[in-house]
């Protein structure tokens, strides 16, 4: 992974530290960073329970998964990197 839009989301994935996330959503979050991290496509992270799909709009070729309930992780892609890496509630 190349880039992080949110801070707190770096920290997490660098040394797991729960300030910057709620941290309900430690593992889940830990799950999908670590899928991320190993995909080279958007397509790879379309695993059960992952919820991935395209945004649309001002955020069309932006992918989001589900983190829980309104929480959703976003990022897309240069080249085989997951970059501009966010954790929001975007609903």
């Amino acid at each position: 992974m190349k880039s992080f839009r949110h801070k707190g989301l770096e920290t997490f994935f660098h040394t797991g530290s729960k300030a910057g996330i709620q941290a309900a959503h430690a593992s889940k979050l830990s799950r999908l960073l670590a899928r991320l991290n190993a995909s080279s496509r958007a397509e790879d992270m379309n695993l059960p329970g992952f919820g991935l799909h395209g945004l649309k709009g001002d955020q069309a070729g932006r992918f989001s998964v589900s983190v829980n309930g309104n929480w959703r992780l976003t990022f897309t892609f240069e080249g085989a990197d997951a970059i501009l890496l966010d954790y929001e509630d975007y609903h």
